[in-house]
């Protein structure tokens, strides 16, 4: 089992990203398509890459926005996703359980180089995984094949015999492209009992 940490083992960072975009009264979604315009070169990009840190990352992106045509105070937006970012019980639960039934469990994420006050958290967080998965470390980014495949890496799992959960279209149909089974996760409840619908277990092994 893969999983992918904001937005579905955390709460979502578009969530954040979306009320601080209505507290600036600037069009819905305008953060996200400036992280899509910018592509593999983009701020974004290289933050989650690991080629930025969060001090070259912030002027970097503030700029981009604002040749977008809406201004935004990076550190701030980053500061309020970071506190958004607290972990949800049932996804956390499942987890436990999938391991305790004997399954390998690994999050892949893109992340970004902390800048040391949420490492406590993170390494509570990373206890609960046989494998974890980051693109700030490993260099790799979803929707980049690569990543998936160094996650299968790490399982010792081939594609096809992997499920992946994540809330991003764009990162699941890479997934799927691989050959593995995807579940996209918009609401947490619903997205395990679709997960133990695949693995054939009861639900309740799953809470």
């Amino acid at each position: 089992m893969i999983f992918d940490l904001g937005g579905v083992v955390l709460d979502s960072p578009l969530q954040a990203i979306a009320r601080y975009e209505a507290e600036l009264g600037i069009p819905a979604g305008h953060v996200n398509r400036v992280v899509l315009a910018g592509g593999p070169g983009g701020a974004w990009a290289r933050l989650e890459r690991g080629e930025l840190g969060l001090a070259a990352f912030e002027p970097a992106f503030e700029r981009e926005c604002a040749e977008a045509g809406h201004a935004i105070c990076a550190r701030e937006m980053m500061l309020r996703i970071g506190a958004a970012s607290a972990p949800r019980p049932a996804m956390v639960r499942a987890i436990h359980g999938l391991r305790r039934l004997g399954f390998a469990v690994a999050a892949l994420t893109n992340n970004w180089a902390s800048d040391g006050s949420s490492d406590t958290a993170l390494s509570e967080l990373r206890a609960a995984f046989d494998a974890f998965v980051e693109s700030s470390v490993v260099g790799l980014r979803k929707p980049d094949p690569r990543i998936y495949l160094h996650a299968c890496e790490a399982l010792g799992v081939r594609p096809n015999e992997a499920v992946f959960l994540d809330d991003i279209g764009r990162n699941l149909k890479a997934a799927r492209e691989l050959g593995m089974t995807t579940i996209k996760v918009e609401e947490p409840a619903a997205a395990l009992a679709e997960l133990a619908r695949v693995l054939r277990l009861e639900a309740s092994a799953l809470a």
